[in-house]
């Protein structure tokens, strides 16, 4: 291993962090030994690749935080899937909104007025149900 190399190795094991070595070890020792760093983008998730045997490269994504693949910009998961041979750089167009990973489960999601969580109660509005009472006729 030259000295460039093993440094680094050092660096990306910096990066990742010993908690990465006891969470996913695997993952930890194929990125420190094998993975080549190709970006890092805005949420700090970071992308690498290896030259696989059959032709194709292996790509993979550390995530900052937990895993959640939501979590994966356009632009990266383009590139993660293949589609292009570097990441997309193309500027953001005025209509756009900054990527944001998907809240579903979380306490950031959505939850419409009379969700339990809530309070279960809304205010009443004229579509609402109205029970039928055979006695009323």
């Amino acid at each position: 291993m030259s000295t460039s190399s093993a440094d680094a190795s050092v660096t990306k094991g910096r990066s990742l962090g010993l908690c990465g070595l006891f969470r996913n070890p695997g993952l930890y020792l194929l990125t420190l030994f094998r993975g080549k760093f190709v970006g890092r983008d805005a949420q700090g998730n970071q992308y690498f690749e290896r030259p696989w045997t059959r032709g194709r490269t292996r790509r993979w994504v550390v995530y900052a935080g937990s895993a959640d693949a939501s979590k994966v910009p356009p632009e990266w998961h383009a590139w993660l899937h293949h589609l292009t041979d570097a990441p997309l750089s193309t500027p953001a167009r005025s209509w756009q909104r900054p990527h944001r990973a998907n809240p579903t489960g979380t306490p950031a999601s959505y939850r419409p007025p009379g969700h339990e969580y809530q309070g279960g109660k809304r205010a009443k509005v004229s579509a609402d149900y109205e029970a039928w009472a055979p006695d009323q006729a």
